[in-house]
């Protein structure tokens, strides 16, 4: 098996998302219109809110492909016990390889009841240990939307954490599905850098 079936951090659990795993009715609630606060959630993702049970089970099929060829590990977070929602589902979190180039690029949405916990961070510790000690990755990149200073600014610390850096600006780096043609702030972290850091 190539990506790790389930994680652990100190607050979080992370467990394979997958037609075997998540209830399709359960999944495509969080991320339809009937979830609290979903719009500002999608503000800066690549998907829109979910209106049909058919659009959730093609996204899980499409995330169980990629699982299997090796391009992508996505995985529920769930909330450990002592959290307040101990037991939740928090969000979901993914890996992204592009193996051609030796990258790896981590994604994560949170449900908006729980940003600003530092969680974001705690999922990112996780997958790059993955990137760089498992699956032996040169570079982790971490690309923000133009404007979402939310991210930008937890983006930094943690890439700091790591001596990794900012690149800079990619200009019309990608569609959205909206037809916005967008840019992305670019950081990086490299394998050497990663590892200076974990020794000092």
């Amino acid at each position: 098996m190539l990506f790790p079936e389930t994680l652990e951090t100190e607050r979080l659990r992370f467990e394979r998302l997958c037609h075997e795993t998540v209830d399709v009715f359960d999944c495509r609630q969080r991320r339809s219109r009937h979830e609290p606060g979903i719009e500002d959630v999608t503000e800066y993702l690549p998907w829109h809110p979910h209106e049909t049970v058919k659009e959730t089970a093609d996204y899980i099929d499409g995330l169980e492909d990629a699982w299997l060829e090796g391009t992508r590990a996505e995985y529920l977070l769930y909330l450990k016990e002592g959290e307040d929602g101990a037991g939740e589902v928090a969000g979901s979190a993914g890996l992204i390889i592009e193996w051609e180039t030796r990258t790896a690029k981590p994604a994560i949405w949170l449900r908006k009841r729980f940003w600003g916990r530092g969680y974001s961070a705690e999922r990112a510790e996780a997958l790059i240990e993955v990137a760089f000690e498992q699956l032996d990755l040169e570079l982790v990149a971490i690309p923000v939307e133009d404007a979402n200073e939310r991210s930008r600014r937890a983006v930094e610390k943690y890439v700091e954490a790591y001596d990794g850096g900012y690149d800079g600006i990619v200009q019309n780096s990608t569609v959205r599905p909206d037809g916005r043609i967008i840019d992305h702030h670019r950081y990086t972290i490299t394998r050497e850098q990663y590892r200076q850091a974990r020794s000092e």
